[in-house]
């Protein structure tokens, strides 16, 4: 009972932490996604691709969470953008704290807020961060049972990216299986499937990404 007690207090103060980052976004008009997935599985590639197209048209900056290494911020910030990078020194997730933290280090005057959080299919699912919107990517290297596996991720997904689909039939990567599971499991998700590294099939989603940021913008 103890265990289930300690849990619950970190949630609440976490999630306490999550809703005042939501209202200073919200008040700002800074559209925020919560990038999330295994490691390997294309993130940081994905936030490169949002970041080349939405760049020319909106203000972005991107927080990264790993475990180690500033490699994943040094990968955005070449592209022109605030970037910062966030160490767990072996937690495998962000919390709101972190992320409440690396905003003090990044301009508000911002139409898109991207956090990579660290890959993991698991923890990141139950630490909210006051995030508009959770991507959820799935790569089909991965193999095509990881829905069930991991439901309480696919779960809180809004968008659910199948990545790697140039090699999807070389890996044996059953997508119509996966996109059946999703649904069943969350039937709200939007289904993207895309190649990051080719940027291809990215098209629906940067333009699924500017309709929240206009909206948002307008509110």
């Amino acid at each position: 009972m103890k265990r289930i007690v300690v849990e619950k207090k970190i949630l609440e103060k976490n999630d306490d932490i999550a809703n005042s980052i939501r209202n200073l976004l919200d008040k700002n008009h800074i559209f925020s996604l919560n990038v999330m997935s295994s490691p390997g599985a294309g993130k940081t590639t994905l936030i490169e691709r949002i970041v080349e197209a939405l760049k020319p048209e909106y203000k972005i900056a991107a927080i990264d969470g790993d475990l180690d290494t500033q490699r994943d911020a040094q990968r955005i910030a070449a592209l022109g953008i605030e970037a910062v990078q966030i160490n767990t020194s072996g937690t495998c997730h962000l919390d709101s704290s972190m992320v409440q933290k690396a905003l003090n280090d990044i301009s508000l005057d911002l139409d898109l807020l991207i956090i990579e959080n660290v890959g993991n299919l698991v923890c990141p699912a139950s630490f909210y961060l006051g995030t508009h919107k959770n991507a959820v990517l799935i790569s089909t290297p991965e193999g095509d049972d990881k829905v069930k596996k991991y439901p309480t991720m696919f779960n809180i997904a809004d968008v659910v990216l199948i990545n790697k689909m140039d090699i999807a039939q070389f890996v044996n990567f059953n997508v119509e299986k996966v996109e059946n599971e999703i649904k069943e499991l969350n039937p709200n998700a939007i289904i993207f499937k895309i190649s990051a590294i080719k940027n291809e099939g990215l098209s629906e989603f940067i333009n699924w990404i500017k309709k929240n940021i206009e909206l948002l913008k307008h509110q």
